[in-house]
């Protein structure tokens, strides 16, 4: 398998016009600021979301965005294993606004934190609650042990369990009255 093709935000937004853009965030931190134009489908249900990208790729060019660029490699991974071609968001929304480009961001959408800051903060706060309950009960550095076993883990498959839990938390999922994937789906095949 060949490395996706990745393209810088001032590449992409050059060309924004060209692209379906898809959004693989956690719909909490897609509501809280996402390229313009841009559907969303985590990461997570990608493999749902195939027959209809297929459609949508035949169309255009896909453009696949996350929030750093990690997830969005990922996803254009699992799409190249399903014969669809797609480019990465170098550096994600992180980016794409840091060189001042605008996002969209739906009124009275709530700022949700990056997925990657949520992991570091939960596994942080997990090896430090070892720690100290560990001057108490022993068996409790275990935990600390646990969690940068899970992260040596996630660096070498690129992959994140902890992400993948963080997700399924109320803040980061999509806002009431937001439109669910089935209605995505639908968007791509026409």
């Amino acid at each position: 398998m060949t490395s996706p093709v990745s393209l810088s935000p001032a590449q992409a937004a050059a060309r924004l016009q060209e692209f379906t853009v898809i959004d693989v965030r956690a719909p909490g931190e897609y509501a809280s600021g996402h390229v313009p134009g841009a559907l969303n489908i985590p990461l997570d249900r990608l493999q749902e979301a195939v027959p209809a990208l297929k459609a949508a790729a035949a169309r255009g060019s896909l453009l696949v965005v996350c929030a750093s660029g990690v997830r969005s490699t990922r996803a254009c991974e699992i799409l190249s294993g399903a014969d669809i071609d797609a480019c990465a968001l170098s550096g994600g929304t992180s980016a794409w606004e840091g060189e001042g480009r605008d996002l969209d961001r739906p009124v009275g959408a709530r700022t949700t934190w990056p997925m990657e800051r949520q992991v570091r903060l939960a596994a942080g706060s997990l090896v430090v609650a070892g720690l100290l309950a560990g001057t108490r009960f022993p068996a409790a550095r275990w935990l600390s042990a646990g969690i940068g076993s899970g992260l040596v883990f996630s660096a070498v498959t690129n992959t994140c369990g902890m992400a993948a839990v963080l997700s399924k938390l109320p803040h980061n999922r999509a806002p009431l009255g937001a439109s669910d994937l089935g209605a995505t789906l639908d968007a791509l095949q026409r």
